[in-house]
């Protein structure tokens, strides 16, 4: 496995390739477009992830997503997740899983109430990308948290201000749930998302409507959840699939039988080992 994460990691040239203007053209020597100076850094960051892997407790070096597609697929509610007038007012699509061949899957974390430092830490030292859904009356007391992992390149989304049952409020209180959480995302971490997870999964066609109206175009929820000591699937079969979303919290030892380490060696060691690398959400809407 460990081979196969190296080899997927380096089949585009680097970015910055260049040629020295001494060179007649050519690459300069031991330049960003150097194969033998690629090869080292390649080897050194298989290096570094083999001992990152080892020093979290993982079975194996976690595989290293494609790059994003060139064309993102078209995202539409799964089939009976739909509500009246879904495609004729272009309402935000709930959906479990991203339309792909590849044996990726999406990793999701939801509410900000534990803020566990080496989770970020483990999450940085792996490249693991993942998507936080952030309720407001969770994350309130340290917005520093969740912005140092904005920083490490993760994305923040809605998960609205209070965490309610949305299909038991009226239209107005469901647009405060949301539109609110999206003036706060504005405010602590400078962008108002595009994408929102109802809380528990549960919506109706009113929660959609307030969805699009405060700048929603997804409403993803998830198609397999992950705990610490055990995984729930939505499906009959059991099994995960290439695309499907992934849902875990922000949770530690005062909810469950360990940390939020405990729980991504359990996610990490169950996609590894069946093949599936962990790629962006947002990449692919």
């Amino acid at each position: 496995m460990a081979s196969a994460a190296l080899a997927s990691g380096c089949s585009a040239p680097d970015a910055d390739s260049h040629t020295h203007p001494a060179s007649g053209g050519q690459p300069a020597r031991g330049g960003p477009a150097d194969p033998a100076a690629r090869a080292q850094r390649q080897a050194a960051e298989h290096a570094r992830l083999v001992a990152a892997a080892k020093r979290w407790g993982l079975d194996q070096v976690p595989l290293t997503p494609p790059p994003p597609p060139a064309v993102k697929p078209r995202i539409t509610a799964r089939p009976g997740f739909e509500v009246d007038h879904q495609e004729d007012w272009n309402l935000p699509p709930v959906f479990t899983t991203i339309p792909t061949r590849q044996k990726i899957v999406f990793l999701t974390i939801d509410d900000g109430s534990e803020k566990d430092p080496r989770f970020l830490q483990m999450m940085r030292d792996l490249k693991i990308p993942y998507t936080a859904f952030l309720s407001d009356y969770l994350v309130k007391d340290d917005y520093g948290y969740f912005r140092k992992a904005q920083s490490y390149g993760n994305t923040l989304n809605n998960h609205t201000l209070h965490h309610p049952y949305l299909p038991g409020l009226t239209y107005e209180q469901q647009q405060d749930e949301i539109c609110g959480m999206q003036d706060v995302m504005q405010r602590q971490f400078g962008k108002r998302p595009e994408v929102f997870r109802p809380p528990y999964g549960n919506y109706n066609q009113d929660t959609l409507m307030v969805a699009k109206s405060c700048g929603i175009k997804y409403a993803p929820i998830w198609n397999e959840e992950v705990y610490v000591d055990h995984w729930e699937y939505r499906e009959d079969d059991q099994k995960m699939r290439p695309g499907d979303i992934v849902l875990t919290h922000f949770r530690g030892t005062d909810d469950w039988d360990g940390t939020m380490v405990d729980d991504m060696r359990r996610f990490l060691n169950k996609v590894t080992s069946d093949g599936y690398a962990v790629a962006r959400l947002e990449d692919y809407l």
